[in-house]
C-alpha cells in the first residue's frame, strides 16, 4: 500500500488552512461525513472512538461532503454547530469537500487511489465512507458506510501499539 502524502493542503471547518503534517505520527481514522444522512448517527460512535483512543495516537478525521443526496447542504459554520451540539463531536472536522469527480479534493484523490472499494473501483458511494491510516502514512484499509466506527476498534488497536 502506498502512503499519503503530508504535505497534502486541508482546511479546518473554521477556515484554517493546514497540512495533513499536523497528523504525521498518528493513527487515522478520516471520514467523509454528513449531517442529513441515515448514517449521521455514526458521528456518536465517532466520537468514542476519538475519546477512547486519542491518548494512545488515534485521530479522527472529518471531512464534510454533499456529493451523495445533497445531505450536508449547510456551512461549515452551521456544520461544526450541529457536530458539536447534537454528537458532543470534538474530533478534528474540515471544510467542505468532493470526494469524487473532477474536484476531488487531493488527500481523498490519494484514499480512493490507494484503498480501492469493492470489485477495486475507486469510486467513494457514499457519506462514512471510512479510512483507516498508520502513523506512517500508509493507507491500510477502506471501510464501506455500513461499517460502524466500533467495528473498526480490531483493527484500530493494532495499529496504535
Amino acid at each position: 500500500m502506498a502512503k499519503i502524502d503530508f504535505d497534502t493542503e486541508i482546511t479546518a471547518i473554521n477556515g484554517e488552512n493546514h497540512t495533513m503534517r499536523d497528523y504525521e505520527g498518528k493513527v487515522l481514522l478520516i471520514v467523509n461525513v454528513a449531517s442529513e444522512c441515515g448514517f449521521t448517527s455514526q458521528y456518536k460512535g465517532l466520537e468514542a472512538l476519538y475519546q477512547q483512543y486519542k491518548d494512545r495516537g488515534l485521530v479522527v478525521l472529518g471531512f464534510p461532503c454533499n456529493q451523495f443526496g445533497g445531505q450536508e447542504p449547510g456551512t461549515e459554520d452551521a456544520i461544526a454547530k450541529f457536530c458539536e451540539l447534537k454528537f458532543g463531536v470534538t474530533f478534528p472536522m474540515h471544510a467542505k469537500v468532493d470526494v469524487n469527480g473532477v474536484q476531488t479534493h487531493p488527500l481523498f484523490q490519494q484514499l480512493k487511489a490507494d484503498a480501492t472499494g469493492v470489485l477495486g473501483t475507486e469510486a467513494i458511494k457514499w457519506n462514512f465512507t471510512k479510512f483507516l491510516v498508520r502513523r506512517d502514512g500508509e493507507i491500510v484499509d477502506r471501510y464501506a458506510s455500513a461499517t460502524t466506527p466500533e467495528a473498526l476498534t480490531k483493527e484500530i488497536e493494532p495499529l496504535l501499539g
